[in-house]
């Protein structure tokens, strides 16, 4: 039995284990097998072919992030839990566009701005800008196909499919390359003692 058809034949949880691992071929397998069940409901419900695509990118973009941050719960529901990032991502967009009752929420806005806690004083003001300093400190030392996924990303605002256009590889490439961008990120603050939340 090949390696591909083996990778092919594991549960999820195995596929994630090794994708945590760095075997970025497990996260193809899982992104195929689960791909039309997650854009079929986006489009069944937003019926745009450009917000679906758009949203089917960010729901798997927030996967990646989650998943390599550790904080991705092993409780053999993942294709619900994906499901649920999509649904919720969903919501975002009706806001965005005032279809639903809005939170105040700028164009400009992050959506992590919105999650502040309501008793955040100067000391954390403080750690969140120290963050952000550290983190432009460390983009600069990035390679640089990933430092321009991050600055497109984080500080342009675009989409997978613009960065994909803008730097000319497919949208699994700019994924890929964020992937990679994030945990670089980790070990270089490890190595400059830095703090920084990813």
């Amino acid at each position: 039995m090949t390696t591909n058809v083996k990778t092919k034949l594991m549960s999820d949880n195995e596929l994630i284990e090794r994708f945590r691992e760095g075997d970025s071929a497990c996260f193809e397998v899982l992104l195929e097998r689960y791909k039309a069940k997650v854009y079929g409901y986006i489009f069944s419900v937003v019926k745009d072919k450009e917000t679906a695509d758009d949203i089917f990118q960010e729901t798997f973009y927030k996967v990646i992030v989650t998943i390599n941050s550790n904080q991705y719960k092993d409780e053999n529901k993942f294709v619900h839990w994906v499901m649920r990032i999509a649904h919720n991502l969903i919501v975002d967009h009706f806001r965005r566009a005032g279809k639903m009752p809005l939170v105040p929420n700028r164009p400009d806005n992050d959506v992590l701005d919105n999650l502040k806690m309501p008793d955040e004083n100067a000391e954390h003001i403080m750690m969140r800008k120290q963050t952000s300093q550290n983190i432009r400190k460390l983009v600069r030392m990035l390679p640089p196909e990933q430092r321009r996924v991050v600055i497109l990303r984080h500080y342009g605002k675009c989409d997978f499919k613009d960065i994909a256009a803008r730097t000319g590889v497919s949208i699994n490439t700019a994924l890929g390359r964020m992937r990679y961008a994030i945990i670089n990120l980790r070990r270089l603050a490890q190595e400059h003692n830095m703090y920084i939340e990813l």
